[in-house]
């Protein structure tokens, strides 16, 4: 109880001397323990993720990896898990019941979610969405990665078993996605597949933003191929135009390349962009 009276200390004082800066760092009261000394700063207006999931040491999992962990480390995003057990009912911490009509399997309960939901959505921004990882829901695209990136943050609902009450859905009006026409054993792999989606469109995470910019779907198109050193290899050689020095052609080229792969490979994509262009699709 001693360790935690400077925190506790430091969080009266912050809400009594609203004057104090305090720089870029925050202190957001939560229902979920933390850490007293931590390596990951929460960020004043940094994009968040805040994440509710019966699985909260599953991340940040391969988030914390490569450019998306560098960026974690820096302060450029904040992920925040949220342990749904926390919320649970009685001393065993329930958090799911027998689905209502009978059935195999269990259903997360409406009363343990409200909380957890309740405890994510503490003081979150205007505009703050909340999405349910479901493969009912709306399939994920590159169109609403860009449209997540540009929100202050995310929250995101890990279902497991047979899913969430349905009520819950409704009371929050709770946008469902999915990553595709299948199912997992839970959102948790759907949740990071996303917030990565999202992570390298911020900015400063990539380095170059160019590099969002050409790539497949960030124009209703897949991308065209790359190649690069040795120039031979296994009889194969890399295309003349790229090794031309005409920047024109190779542009030229790889606009080529990139609608002829959506016409053969997703001629779904390719009658959206042809019809209309990607603000249409």
């Amino acid at each position: 109880m001693l360790a935690r009276a400077p925190i506790r200390a430091l969080w009266r004082r912050a809400m009594t001397d609203p004057a104090r800066s305090h720089g870029r760092k925050s202190i957001r009261a939560t229902m979920t323990p933390r850490e007293l000394i931590t390596p990951i700063p929460e960020i004043a207006g940094a994009w968040t993720a805040r994440v509710i999931t019966l699985l909260p040491q599953a991340f940040p999992g391969i988030l914390g990896e490569s450019l998306t962990g560098r960026a974690l480390q820096d302060g450029l995003w904040v992920l925040d898990p949220i342990d749904l057990r926390l919320f649970g009912e009685g001393k065993h911490r329930n958090v799911d019941d027998t689905p209502a009509g009978g059935g195999a399997g269990m259903v997360l309960r409406a009363d343990v979610m409200g909380r957890a939901i309740d405890a994510a959505m503490t003081g979150t921004a205007p505009g703050w969405p909340l999405i349910y990882l479901s493969p009912r829901g709306r399939r994920f695209d590159q169109a609403m990665a860009q449209d997540l990136a540009q929100r202050p943050g995310v929250t995101l609902i890990c279902g497991r078993f047979e899913g969430l009450d349905e009520r819950v859905l409704d009371h929050y009006g709770i946008q469902e996605v999915s990553l595709g026409d299948f199912v997992m054993t839970g959102g948790e792999i759907a949740a990071q597949a996303l917030i990565d989606a999202c992570v390298r469109l911020l900015p400063g995470v990539l380095g170059n933003t160019k590099s969002t910019r050409d790539e497949s779907h960030s124009d209703g198109l897949l991308e065209h191929p790359h190649y690069t050193r040795p120039a031979e290899w296994m009889g194969r050689t890399i295309p003349d135009v790229l090794t031309s020095g005409d920047h024109a052609k190779v542009a030229a080229w790889r606009r080529e390349m990139s609608e002829k792969a959506t016409r053969e490979r997703r001629p779904d994509l390719w009658e959206k962009h042809h019809d209309g262009g990607p603000d249409k699709a």
